[in-house]
């Protein structure tokens, strides 16, 4: 997963070279999130996950995301090449991210959330993976980009040791209607407009928490912020795994849809208030941010989790891919709208904006847990 951030992460390198619209810059994290769509969108529609071997598709998905990777570090950092093989890259983790899931659940036994938490805090880490890089790098671009396609290419290996569990439902048949079951159950219905809440928020946040940081740090301590920009967006990403493994152990102990709603009014209230210290302290700054790290991802997995037990067991991977798809074609959205807002009324106001998805999740995952 570490193939998301990567360019995302080399901005402040890509801009000391080339000269990037805001659009251009946006482009860059959301041309994957509109390759992921794409490539869910078709694997839903022929259930794949459901169809094939978990980890051939894994292994394929994460192989042809790395080279494509490799193939951006020959491209020019403002050549429209590079958000085509972004997308790319997203069709690939189609392949990767949803199937893990569905991978992790064939071992649950009462542990469903912590399997799935579990998964996502190694996504969490890998997504804040190339800050780290960026921050050791330098202002050479390259570094994150070769890192997360040396990462793709690793896990396309390591793949081939995972093991399937006893849970593994018989393959569903090809009917191009199966995807349309993520609206006519009720129950998957509502855990997936929590969902889609969750989603306007995370990847919005993890885009832009780097550019807010440094803006905030350059307003008030010029060149010498007492803490890399890069390495504080790490730290508030990378924090998240803690917020996935810990939502993960307490949801099956006190319930999915307690646990998500405890969750996004916490990380609404950060979004919602965090501008409020922009241009201040460091320290404050970095306490609520970290907070926000922890709190936007806690529910992540739970989500994922909810669908698995309440679809068809033949169409969980199917399930799971419709749900995957529908919250990152969402992401496109906030991701483009951040950068706008921000010229409109500056940061200080601009992550507001996102609190409004995890306020209107809260109320579909309290109609879940009331029925």
């Amino acid at each position: 997963m570490s193939t998301w951030f990567a360019t995302t992460a080399s901005l402040p390198a890509i801009r000391a070279q080339v000269a990037l619209s805001p659009f251009h810059e946006a482009l860059l994290t959301s041309s994957v999130q509109g390759g992921f769509v794409a490539g869910t969108l078709g694997s839903a529609l022929l259930s794949l996950p459901d169809r094939f071997d978990l980890r051939r598709l894994f292994a394929a998905g994460a192989a042809v995301a790395g080279v494509a990777n490799i193939l951006i570090l020959f491209c020019n950092p403002g050549s429209a090449a590079i958000p085509a093989l972004r997308f790319l890259t997203g069709a690939c983790m189609a392949a990767v991210y949803p199937v893990g899931m569905k991978l992790a659940a064939t071992w649950a036994a009462g542990d469903l959330g912590l399997l799935v938490g579990l998964l996502v805090a190694a996504l969490t880490l890998g997504s804040a993976f190339p800050h780290l890089v960026a921050a050791a790098g330098g202002l050479d671009w390259r570094w994150p980009v070769a890192a997360a396609a040396a990462g793709a290419l690793g896990a396309a290996g390591l793949i081939r040791w995972a093991g399937l569990g006893p849970n593994l439902p018989a393959a569903a048949p090809l009917r191009l209607g199966n995807a349309l079951q993520a609206w006519r159950n009720r129950g998957v219905r509502l855990a997936n407009l929590g969902y889609l809440g969750h989603m306007w928020e995370l990847y919005a946040m993890w885009a832009w928490i780097g550019a807010f940081l440094s803006a905030s740090f350059r307003a008030r301590y010029g060149a010498a912020p007492p803490v890399g920009p890069e390495l504080a967006a790490f730290a508030v990403v990378a924090v998240g795994a803690l917020g996935a493994m810990g939502g993960g152990w307490a949801a099956d102990r006190y319930g999915r849809a307690n646990v998500t709603i405890a969750a996004m009014a916490t990380s609404g209230l950060c979004a919602a208030g965090i501008g409020l210290l922009f241009g201040g302290s460091a320290g404050p700054l970095l306490v609520v941010s970290l907070l926000w790290g922890v709190a936007v991802i806690a529910d992540s997995a739970q989500f994922s989790a909810a669908i698995a037990e309440l679809s068809e067991r033949s169409l969980v991977g199917t399930m799971l891919t419709v749900q995957t798809c529908l919250g990152f074609l969402l992401t496109l959205v906030s991701i483009q709208l951040i950068p706008v807002v921000v010229g409109w009324v500056g940061w200080r106001f601009a992550f507001a904006l996102l609190a409004i998805g995890p306020f209107l999740g809260i109320l579909a995952m309290a109609r879940l847990r009331r029925a």
